[in-house]
């Protein structure tokens, strides 16, 4: 039987990449303004996004997450949450015009500051110093003052998320996304292919609005044409800040983490008996666990059981990061075993993280070509055992960065150097992402596994 919860029940659990704060002091002054702080998200938006993500569990929709590594304090401006948010814009009407398919878009964004490291320590030129671990802890320059964990960027952190959020409540329901202005989303940078092929699917969202227009049907009476829905996600890592923002609901009378409508656990912090774990099977939010080839499928089922012990469609994602090498010899299993436990998931592939190398100029990064064969397996494996690979996870940016090598620009390990500019993790530019979402596109048209989504619903 559970134990009682509570959003500090994690603390008698192992936590595992928290930062050790030398004022606990000025750590408890800190924390004690964000729990007085208004929620960035309410309980009410959550239960939306959990209604949505059911529907892609059961094959009715496809999730797009997507947006930065790390948010940077550095880096905010509002031109660049605008390109992020329009990249997305474009991508779901890439994957909702082709595929006929509703598209559910949740941003990597206002809140995804705490990042795991693999070492708590780095050491440059005999130097040892703390890991940069995200702008939300500790700053990223090479100095010992700057790399000390400070309690007060936890406020910066919120006041950022909290303007990042109004920003994008503006843009999704002030006009912005209006269909009508579709041809207004395209980037300038974005290669000319890539480009050309959206602008061909706005020439004919414009054909089917004016045929809309003469029928009556306009955006003054549907909503859909005007605006669109757009939620929050980030890494639930550290757990202080998130235990700040942890309310119960009065409407439902239950716990809302309302730092972000979903969080997710990574793959260095999914442990069954651990703190990250204890502290998402609380809140009622949908949460993502990200799914590895070190996950053991029998303890993933006791992780999804602790968690959804109901098996409500909509609560749990779950988040391959496997590898374009390694992908074929271990996610079957784990599908199968989920599937066999009648589990109620959504399968999202996250093509990101197990393509990380070390260029040859010793930049890190993700070759595209290793990104689309990840992406095409994941879909292959899913039609093969008759399930539905509901949704894609991405590391992206709507900046003209080169990053990530390869894709229609043909970005070159010597072209890295030139817009390197992520703060932790490489990041597809909106010219590669463009090319993804036609790619899942294509996938999404397949005649199988269109059927099965059709005899689903």
């Amino acid at each position: 039987m559970k134990t009682q919860w509570s959003p500090s029940s994690w603390r008698s659990k192992t936590s595992k990449h928290q930062p050790i704060y030398k004022d606990e002091t000025q750590l408890k002054d800190s924390l004690d303004k964000i729990k007085k702080f208004p929620p960035l998200v309410f309980a009410g938006e959550a239960r939306s996004l959990k209604s949505k993500l059911a529907k892609v569990s059961n094959g009715k929709a496809f999730l797009l997450q997507g947006g930065d590594c790390a948010e940077s304090f550095a880096d905010f401006h509002p031109d660049n949450i605008k390109n992020s948010f329009k990249v997305i814009l474009q991508m779901a009407v890439v994957l909702t015009f082709g595929a006929s398919c509703p598209v559910v878009k949740v941003g990597r964004i206002a809140g995804q500051f705490a990042k795991p490291r693999s070492s708590d320590k780095e050491t440059i030129n005999g130097i040892e110093l703390e890991s940069y671990k995200g702008d939300i802890i500790n700053g990223i320059e090479f100095t010992e003052d700057d790399r000390v964990p400070d309690p007060t960027r936890l406020i910066q952190a919120y006041n950022q998320s909290a303007s990042t959020l109004n920003l994008l409540r503006a843009f999704s329901q002030g006009g912005y996304a209006n269909l009508n202005k579709i041809h207004q989303w395209n980037l300038n940078f974005v290669e000319e292919e890539n480009a050309n092929k959206f602008t061909e699917i706005a020439d004919r969202i414009d054909e089917c609005i004016a045929f809309m227009k003469a029928c009556g049907i306009n955006d003054t009476n549907v909503r859909q044409i005007y605006e669109t829905e757009f939620f929050t996600s980030h890494e639930a890592l550290l757990l202080d800040y998130e235990e700040a923002l942890t309310r119960i609901d009065s409407t439902s009378g239950k716990w809302y983490d309302v730092s972000a409508h979903m969080l997710w656990v990574g793959d260095r912090t999914r442990q069954l008996d651990g703190a990250h774990i204890e502290f998402v099977r609380g809140i009622e939010n949908p949460i993502g666990i990200k799914v590895g080839p070190t996950s053991d499928p029998d303890e993933l089922v006791k992780i999804i059981d602790y968690i959804n012990p109901n098996n409500e469609a909509g609560k749990v994602t779950l988040i391959c990061r496997m590898g374009a090498d390694k992908i074929d010899n271990y996610l079957p299993a784990i599908i199968k075993k989920i599937h066999k436990e009648g589990k109620v998931v959504v399968w999202a592939c996250d093509p990101m993280h197990g393509n990380t190398i070390k260029s040859k100029t010793g930049f890190k990064t993700r070759p595209v070509k290793n990104i689309f064969a990840e992406i095409q397996k994941f879909f292959a494996i899913h039609k093969s055992l008759g399930t539905y690979p509901g949704g894609v996870h991405l590391e992206m940016t709507g900046s003209d960065v080169t990053e990530c090598m390869g894709g229609l620009q043909q970005i070159t390990d010597e072209d890295l150097k030139n817009r390197y500019h992520t703060f932790c993790d490489p990041r597809l530019n909106a010219s590669q992402s463009l090319e993804i979402a036609f790619l899942i596109s294509e996938y999404l048209k397949d005649e199988k596994i269109l059927s099965l989504k059709s005899s689903q619903i």
